[in-house]
Order: C-alpha cells, then sequence, then structure tokens
C-alpha cells in the first residue's frame, strides 16, 4: 500500500513543472563547492538524498564524476531527471525509496542531502536515518537544510529548522563538522528561503 509520503510527493511531481516548486535551482553552486571542496578522484561514490528532478546530477556528470547514485521517494520525479537527462540517465543508479526505508547494497564516499532531511520533523524518523547514515557512509556528509531564519513548513508539510549546534548534536557520534554556511535561495517566486549546510566528515570509531 502506497504511504501517504510517497502518494504526497508523487502528486506534487505530476503535477508540477520545475518552476512552480520553491525547491528548483538552476544551478546548485553550494552544493557543488561542498562536495569539490573534498578533493576526492571522480570515481568517488556519491548519493544524492532527495534529489527528484535536481539538476545535481546534470553537474556532477559534467564535471566527470562516474559513480553517481539518486535517491527519491517519488518515482515521477526520477523519471522526469532521466528524460531530461536523456543518454546520459544510463551513468547513473537511480534508487526509488523513501530514505527512512533505505537499505543500501553499498557505502557512500559523499552522502549529499538539501531539502530532505528537514521533512522528518519525529524523533523515529531522525533515529532511522541517522542509523542509515552512519552504517554507509565512508567519508563525508552533507546537509542541507532550512536554517532557523527559513520557512516553517514547505510543500504543504512541516519542516525541521536547524542551526549548527542542532545538526551537531544530531550527527556528532559518528561525524565532526567540517564546514558550515548559510545561502538565501531565490525561489522561482522569486521569494527567499535561508538554507543552513553543514558539511561533515566520518570519525573512526574505536571499538
Amino acid at each position: 500500500m502506497i504511504s501517504a509520503r510517497k502518494k504526497h510527493w508523487e502528486t506534487i511531481y505530476e503535477t508540477k513543472n520545475p518552476d512552480q516548486v520553491a525547491w528548483t535551482q538552476d544551478i546548485p553552486k553550494s552544493s557543488l563547492d561542498i562536495i569539490n571542496s573534498f578533493k576526492l578522484p571522480k570515481s568517488a561514490s556519491i548519493i544524492d538524498i532527495g534529489g527528484g528532478d535536481s539538476k545535481l546530477v546534470d553537474f556532477l556528470l559534467d564535471q566527470g564524476y562516474t559513480n553517481i547514485s539518486v535517491l527519491d521517494i517519488s518515482a515521477r520525479a526520477l523519471e522526469k531527471a532521466k528524460i531530461r537527462l536523456g543518454e546520459k540517465s544510463k551513468l547513473v543508479n537511480w534508487i526509488e525509496c523513501d530514505i527512512i526505508k533505505f537499505k543500501p547494497t553499498k557505502t557512500y564516499d559523499i552522502w549529499h542531502d538539501r531539502a530532505s532531511f528537514h521533512f522528518l520533523t519525529k524523533a523515529d524518523q531522525i533515529s532511522k536515518y541517522l542509523a542509515i547514515a552512519e552504517n554507509h557512509i565512508n567519508k563525508y556528509l552533507v546537509i542541507g537544510s532550512f536554517s532557523e531564519h527559513g520557512p516553517t513548513k514547505c510543500s504543504g508539510l512541516e519542516i525541521q529548522q536547524y542551526n549548527v549546534q542542532s545538526l551537531v548534536k544530531i550527527f556528532n557520534r559518528h561525524f565532526e563538522i567540517v564546514n558550515s554556511m548559510t545561502e538565501n535561495h531565490i525561489t522561482p517566486f522569486s521569494t527567499s528561503q535561508n538554507f543552513l549546510f553543514c558539511s561533515f566528515k566520518k570519525i573512526e570509531i574505536l571499538k
């Protein structure tokens, strides 16, 4: 049976074009700058969580990255991205899954999440996300969420706002913060949304 979360996002991507949703970016500059700052080889395994039909994958392919996965709960979102990329879509591993139900079959050097994590507003959802991330990230984690100066809702759903300290508190058992920055994202409707980006490095846990 289709979940309410999945139904919501399938409806969004079925009925709206990129210029009708707030999260659309023509150039995901902050995400690209952070990913490139890690200076990993182009063969590094990268996953974009909640990537939908984001253009991040387009730019990563253009930059020569060869091991890219995109996960989204919406099949329609992924289909839109595949159509846009055409033949290049065959170079990407597409994963249709709710992130809190994700059972990875590999680990990732870079786990990138812009505007997905902040939709997890319940403690059990965050715990599930954290467990998956801790077990399947080799090197770096990037979280882009609404800051304390950002919206309180998005796409008709409640979200969780974050500051640097609250994100660090969630992830600090297995990750140490590398950098943080805020960004005023200008939506297709010419409104502004304040995002917080935090990048983390996986730390070795002594057993």
